[in-house]
């Protein structure tokens, strides 16, 4: 099943026919809000709003553990997140869409990071962040419907709430490398990959950052709004064909993650800690 997680402006799917909704309470907290369960294109799907249903969580304020598992234990293997998202590249212009493919964290800390600690280690494999198989179909539903889509970009993910300074958004381009810059990824897409989950990003570009010299050009909450509303409608419009054609298969260096990346013994884990370690590796 398509788990979506809807960031900014994002807090109800249109076209969504609700069947339920579950207000859940994890081994590690509550998610962001209750996750509508229903059905979109005819397929069965998920959707979360990761900021709350009013929007009131700051981005390090997000309980990113609870929302992956929460979705994880309704039956998602695949996530599609919806990100807003500041352009670091001159070609990559406010309104476009653009898909993740790499990531940098450039958070300070504040965010629990993994579903492991406290009597269990485990180190997941990252290098390949987010699922090609998942990024190349929503790609070609993309096409489908004649929409151009910026492919291979590299998110900088920072700790926020406030907007970065130039300084840091002109470290964030040229030493970094980075395409794109956000405040929610992560640790979003590595604890999907802790629970084998398919995970991609499609980025709405709302802004050009501040790293550009005119200042007239740099990001704020206004500018913000100005080209989100019509963005989004755009990145919407993909589900339709994405949910019309059978999923490309995950790879198992997703679905199998765990395998090789479990250092305590399984005989060593409590009661608790065996039940939701059996949710990630359902």
């Amino acid at each position: 099943m398509l788990g979506i997680i809807g960031g900014s402006g994002l807090y109800q799917l249109e076209g969504l026919k609700i069947d339920t909704e579950r207000n859940l309470v994890t081994p590690f907290g509550k998610p962001s809000a209750a996750i509508s369960i229903g059905h979109y294109a005819g397929q069965q799907v998920l959707f979360l709003a990761r900021h709350g249903s009013q929007h009131q969580l700051l981005p390090h304020e997000i309980n990113y553990r609870a929302n992956i598992y929460a979705l994880k234990s309704l039956g998602a293997r695949r996530l599609l997140s919806f990100s807003a998202a500041g352009s670091l590249r001159e070609q990559i212009k406010p309104g476009d869409l653009a898909l993740v493919e790499q990531y940098f964290d450039h958070t300070r800390g504040r965010r629990k990071q993994s579903f492991f600690g406290d009597g269990i280690a485990a180190h997941i494999a990252t290098a390949n962040p987010v699922c090609a198989a998942l990024n190349a179909d929503i790609a070609k539903a993309a096409a489908a419907i004649d929409q151009p889509l910026h492919q291979h970009k590299t998110y900088a993910c920072v700790e926020g709430p406030r907007l970065g300074t130039r300084a840091e958004s002109l470290f964030l381009r040229d030493a970094a490398n980075c395409d794109l810059v956000g405040m929610t990824n992560l640790p979003e897409a590595f604890l999907a990959r802790e629970a084998q989950i398919a995970y991609s990003s499609l980025c709405l570009i709302t802004d050009y950052d501040c790293w550009m010299d005119d200042p007239a050009r740099h990001v704020s909450v206004e500018a913000f709004f100005q080209v989100y509303g019509a963005t989004l409608q755009r990145a919407i419009a993909v589900l339709q064909p994405l949910l019309s054609e059978p999923f490309t298969k995950t790879p198992a260096s997703i679905r199998e993650a765990l395998n090789s990346a479990m250092l305590t013994p399984a005989e060593q884990l409590n009661d608790a800690q065996r039940q939701w370690f059996e949710v990630l590796t359902q």
